[in-house]
């Protein structure tokens, strides 16, 4: 790595500092001031500098520990985070530490600090890389980790933590051709027809980008809409649709879709993929609770915790602490009582949730069955390539993990159920 980078190794210190002192999320962060004035090159180089400190960040303050007397002020400490990474992680010292002595000195609040800071990186230089092989694979946050090791055990929490740490490759939607894509990507199919590339591209430089051939999804997020199995002609209302990913799934079968969410930011960014991929859908701006009509089938990808993204979002659990997830496990029992609704006769209800927690998944659909027994589940939907028996769940759900495929790269966290409403 080129020591020229003081610009992008002070915003991965500035990205820090949102998501450990505001608790403001990453992907909200990235928008902020100093972000938007880079160039694009250092600003990936930040968010990626920024991502995997956060990955790594039990590690990266263990080896700084025993150099600190007292923790210093979370500026000086983020940069120290930054540096500390980069030095564990095969960074050329010089310029690591040059570049983490400058960005603390140009700062009049921490510029006394500049000794500081030397002195600690110079020991993480002399003593982080051996000491950091050592240590341990991350955890995650009690809070989450004792009610996974519930649902789990803590043999499979261990697994799912190995994989957060290794982070997620690039997984691809194709609009049509799986094969013909993966061979243009040089990348893998996947058994469910998703395609992996493992090694860092730019994204908009990948061939078909520009075409609309594919979009970016999760290898995970993508079989809700391979379980519904939209037929053309068919009327699908997708509720909580951004970023649009499953809308592009549905609208490539060529099913009449209208695509629902509450946020006009957001779905602008549903609009501008579609346009990209050349596909067409209605978009409704306005709450999933108050939509009318009769549909062929309703995918409810509720608002959650999002638990079973932290391999991609590692910023997840620094952030959050478990105490609005009952609200939102609340949000999606009316959800999916309002989705029932919307369904004629006959029709399917696709319900899924980027969750590993069971009340956002196998206890909302029980809970469901309780109050409306004539729903069936749909077992057979799920009998396809790439599922294994093994992941469907006792009330007839699919439960994915991230330490599934763990050889391959994993997965996202998911949980998706079908379910039929009686003719």
């Amino acid at each position: 790595m080129a020591d020229n980078g003081v610009a992008a190794r002070r915003a991965a210190a500035g990205l820090l500092g949102q998501v450990l002192g505001e608790q403001v999320m990453l992907s909200e962060a990235l928008g902020a001031s100093f972000m938007l004035k880079l160039p694009y090159e250092e600003r990936a180089r930040a968010q990626r500098l920024a991502t995997e400190t956060l990955r790594s960040l039990e590690r990266v303050d263990r080896i700084l520990k025993p150099f600190m007397r007292k923790a210093p002020p979370l500026a000086v400490h983020n940069v120290l985070r930054i540096a500390t990474y980069e030095l564990c992680t095969g960074g050329a010292a010089h310029g690591v530490v040059n570049d983490a002595v400058t960005s603390v000195g140009a700062n009049s609040r921490t510029v006394k600090l500049k000794g500081l800071t030397n002195a600690v990186l110079r020991k993480v230089v002399e003593k982080g890389p051996e000491e950091w092989a050592k240590l341990r694979v991350p955890r995650l946050p009690k809070w989450l980790r004792g009610p996974l090791s519930k649902a789990y055990g803590s043999e499979n929490v261990g697994r799912i933590e190995r994989v957060h740490f290794a982070g997620a490759p690039l997984d691809l939607t194709p609009k049509q051709d799986a094969s013909a894509l993966a061979a243009a990507v040089d990348g893998t199919l996947l058994p469910t027809g998703s395609v992996r590339i493992d090694s860092a591209v730019q994204v908009s430089g990948l061939a078909g980008y520009q075409e609309g051939d594919w979009w970016v999804q999760d290898a995970a997020a993508a079989l809700p809409v391979h379980i519904l199995a939209p037929q053309k002609g068919e009327k699908i209302v997708d509720l909580c649709c951004a970023p649009g990913g499953k809308t592009m799934q549905i609208a490539a079968s060529g099913a009449d879709v209208t695509a629902v969410d509450t946020s006009e930011r957001r779905m602008q960014r549903v609009r501008e993929n579609l346009d990209r991929s050349k596909l067409d859908a209605e978009l409704v701006v306005g709450d999933a609770l108050e939509v009318e009509g009769q549909y062929d089938a309703v995918l409810l990808d509720a608002p959650c915790s999002a638990t079973g993204t932290i391999r991609r979002h590692p910023d997840l659990p620094l952030v959050k602490d478990g105490s609005e997830f009952g609200e939102l496990i609340e949000l999606q029992a009316q959800m999916l009582a309002h989705a029932i609704t919307l369904l004629k006769p006959g029709g399917r209800l696709l319900f899924c949730t980027c969750s590993l927690l069971p009340d956002e998944g196998e206890c909302q659909i029980e809970d469901l069955l309780e109050v409306h027994p004539e729903l069936e589940v749909d077992r057979e939907a799920l009998k396809m390539d790439g599922i294994s028996q093994e992941w469907i769940t006792e009330e007839g759900g699919l439960r994915l993990r991230p330490d599934f495929w763990a050889d391959q790269g994993g997965m996202d966290g998911f949980y998706i159920a079908l379910l039929r409403k009686p003719l």
